[in-house]
């Protein structure tokens, strides 16, 4: 498509939401002349750790000071949107067996890992001294996993919509004897039920409407933030915007313009014009895609 197509059907968008002309012009050329290499967003794939896949987990205790941008105001309006994304309601339970547990959370690198499943961990190197032959064998490592299962030791636990069914043990500690011990009682068929508490976290698909209807969310190229055209039409107009670091906390990506702002709502138009990926839309197909597994 040409630059002249593309600038133009910018403008009749813009001029039915009540954009003025002049003001939507200059936008849309000077973003149009934009020299940004857009790729789509590939989220890490989902495995036994609470922080692989979608991160959708840093939305659920979002810092203010993790939005960026010129004004608080209009940082601390952005805030007050994203921390709505995600909701969470917790429930205990009298019993559950083990066996249904297969995701770890903790701030180690279980945390993160992607292995597809705890059969996977306990057949990995780093198990592989942890052999399970007898009976008494499995009560020995599970004891040490988790001390006091005999006493119905209490387990803390979570579960997000992102993450489809998958159950993850909150705990530091001994993630290789817990993923063995799970993995030869399912072997063996033998059932250990335990107490639970499960936190389920979930995307608030209202609150993502609502966000749609507010904000561009855009997904922008790490080279943005140095680019001078790009940062020039940025600050020089003196639209409102925020950048969060959803998708790499070290050198944030995602663009946040409001849509009842007619210049921010004209710039994210314009973005999208040229590539910029719409992050709502991916937190959607996120959520679907896991609800169809």
């Amino acid at each position: 498509m040409s630059q002249l197509s593309v600038t133009r059907r910018l403008a009749t968008l813009a001029q039915r939401l009540g954009l003025r002309p002049g003001d939507t012009h200059d936008i849309a050329e000077r973003t149009q002349a934009l020299s940004l290499v857009f790729t789509k967003p590939v989220a890490a794939a989902a495995g036994i750790g609470w922080q692989s896949g979608p991160p959708l987990f840093r939305l659920i205790d979002l810092p203010r000071g993790a939005l960026s941008g010129p004004v608080q105001e209009d940082k601390a309006r952005a805030h007050a949107m994203l921390t709505c994304l995600v909701e969470w309601q917790q429930e205990s339970l009298p019993t559950l067996d083990i066996r249904r547990i297969d995701g770890l959370c903790s701030r180690g690198p279980m945390g993160s890992s992607s292995l597809p499943d705890l059969e996977a961990l306990a057949a990995s190197d780093a198990c592989r001294k942890l052999r399970i032959i007898s009976y008494k064998d499995f009560t020995r490592v599970l004891g040490t996993a988790v001390p006091g299962f005999e006493r119905n030791e209490r387990l803390h636990l979570r579960q997000a919509s992102w993450h489809g069914e998958r159950l993850f043990r909150i705990n530091e500690n001994h993630p290789g004897e817990f993923a063995s011990a799970v993995v030869y009682a399912r072997r063996r068929g033998l059932e250990i039920c335990l107490p639970v508490t499960i936190r389920r976290y979930r995307l608030n698909s209202a609150a993502l409407n609502d966000l749609d209807r507010r904000y561009h969310l855009l997904a922008m190229p790490s080279q943005a933030w140095s680019d001078p055209a790009f940062m020039e039409l940025l600050l020089d107009t003196g639209l409102p915007y925020a950048r969060l670091g959803l998708f790499n906390t070290e050198t944030p990506e995602s663009l946040l313009l409001p849509k009842d702002h007619p210049q921010a709502h004209a710039f994210g138009l314009g973005l999208r014009a040229i590539g910029a990926s719409d992050l709502v839309s991916y937190l959607r197909a996120s959520e679907s895609s896991t609800r169809g597994s």
